[in-house]
């Protein structure tokens, strides 16, 4: 090939792609990788597609960030599943795998019932993720490390992403897809403080911050590491991880019309569960089928009866959903039943040399909690006054949701506006939707969302395109 017929080539292909639907996908913790994964196996003609995030490495999100081999999902292999319609992929992942069929023969022939470790899972998506990319010959991705500090419309409909290149190109569509937020600064040393003042702890003293899954495992790997201190977990209401059933608990949720406000919907559920358990079931079922209602349930309340639940009611419901494996559960009321981990309730304030300041609940005055080590376990809330989410809500691109818990989205991630409209081309998946799509935290409803994004964005280029 001459020299000329080589630049006239390259010229061709970047000629190509430029042509190319242009999609950034920013984040890549489980939310973003599976949009990717969605994109590449729902859109049938070509499409460049980029991916932003600080990370070098692919994580599983907030949830997983801390994932250790002996850190437990909350959630069992059938209901993990990253294929649409096969809801039996990652068992079969598993069953492929021989060396965890040698770990774990009880199983054997499938592993449905049980819960894996969080990093086995993010092996299982990263092989998937990797598996579609090489199935897909006809479009390009790229990785980029720099954070994204501000989307802004431009060239009309195209989106430009600012961050530290100043080469920043032009995209047709923007799927944030950032969990819970990316906060300024997100290292592993922030969440444990050490206090200087450790002569005034009389006995070592942990104290761990929030009340959910994130709680309970640190308190059991320090247990596991050998940490025979005191551990004080503090939270604002109190109400840790209930337990997961033996074995699978299937849906059911009584069949009549669902009540429309707050205080009748939790008599309902109150009923239902009472029920379900004086004929043999289980609490666990009536949660598990609530979670097909949850969406219209919560479309159905006033605002006023949102801002009520997000105050009094949601620490409740989310012990309840976001359950512990029977085991895990049986070995954190052991810990509180022996005395040396105990709970308080209250808020926790700022750090101070000795320990952290604390606020009973029901008191006016602050405790000096002394510990020689601080740990935050909670998860925090999508940064809605972070630069990245606050140059949308600055140029008119979007609005938070009812309860300012993150951004206003429709069933599928398409940014809406104060009046119902549409941001085209815009679009937030996962947790970022958490106020308007109740349990889009959850790995089930994140897939699906994904996977309805991911046709959506295909028919918005190619309107005769179908799903694979």
């Amino acid at each position: 090939m001459t020299v000329q017929g080589l630049f006239s080539s390259k010229s061709n292909a970047a000629a190509r792609i430029s042509a190319m639907p242009r999609i950034a996908i920013v984040g890549r913790g489980f939310s973003g990788m599976m949009m990717a994964i969605a994109l590449m196996k729902t859109m049938r003609m070509p499409f460049h597609m980029q991916l932003f995030d600080p990370n070098s490495t692919v994580s599983g999100g907030q949830a997983l960030s801390a994932a250790r081999s002996s850190t437990i999902l909350n959630t069992r292999v059938r209901d993990l599943s990253v294929a649409t319609g096969d809801t039996d992929d990652f068992n079969d992942w598993l069953c492929s795998n021989a060396e965890f069929r040698a770990a774990v023969p009880a199983a054997i022939p499938g592993f449905r019932q049980i819960f894996v470790p969080k990093e086995i899972f993010s092996d299982y998506v990263y092989q998937r993720f990797s598996e579609a990319l090489a199935a897909r010959k006809d479009i390009t991705v790229q990785v980029c490390h720099e954070p994204v500090i501000a989307i802004r419309r431009s060239h009309g409909n195209r989106y430009l992403l600012e961050s530290a290149n100043p080469a920043n190109p032009l995209f047709d569509t923007v799927i944030l897809a950032t969990g819970y937020g990316l906060p300024a600064v997100e290292a592993p040393e922030h969440d444990v403080q050490p206090v200087r003042a450790q002569r005034l702890v009389a006995r070592p003293h942990t104290v761990l911050l929030g009340s959910g899954i994130r709680v309970v495992d640190q308190l059991l790997q320090l247990r596991d590491a050998g940490y025979a201190g005191q551990i004080t977990i503090m939270s604002r209401h109190g109400f840790l991880p209930q337990s997961h059933t033996p074995n699978s608990a299937d849906p059911l949720f009584p069949a009549e019309a669902l009540p429309k406000s707050l205080p009748e919907i939790v008599r309902f559920i109150r009923t239902a569960c009472r029920e379900a358990e004086e004929e043999g079931g289980s609490w666990q079922s009536v949660m598990n089928g609530l979670r097909k209602h949850a969406r219209s349930l919560w479309r159905s309340l006033p605002a006023h009866q949102k801002r009520q639940f997000n105050r009094h009611l949601r620490s409740i419901y989310d012990s309840h959903r976001n359950r512990l494996p029977e085991a895990m559960h049986a070995r954190l009321k052991a810990e509180l039943a022996g005395g040396n981990t105990v709970v308080l309730r209250g808020t926790a304030g700022r750090q101070g040399l000795s320990g952290i300041f604390f606020r009973p609940a029901g008191s006016q005055a602050d405790d000096v909690i002394h510990a020689e080590r601080i740990v935050d376990c909670r998860c925090r809330a999508p940064a809605l006054a972070s630069p990245l989410l606050q140059s949308l809500l600055d140029q008119g691109l979007g609005q938070p949701d009812e309860l300012s818990l993150g951004l206003a989205v429709d069933q599928c991630g398409q940014v809406c506006l104060e009046d119902g409209t549409i941001v085209d081309g815009l679009l937030a998946v996962g947790p970022l939707g958490l106020g308007s799509l109740p349990d889009i935290d959850l790995v089930p409803e994140i897939v699906s969302q994904a996977y309805a994004a991911a046709e959506h964005v295909g028919e918005r280029f190619y309107p005769k395109c179908k799903a694979v």
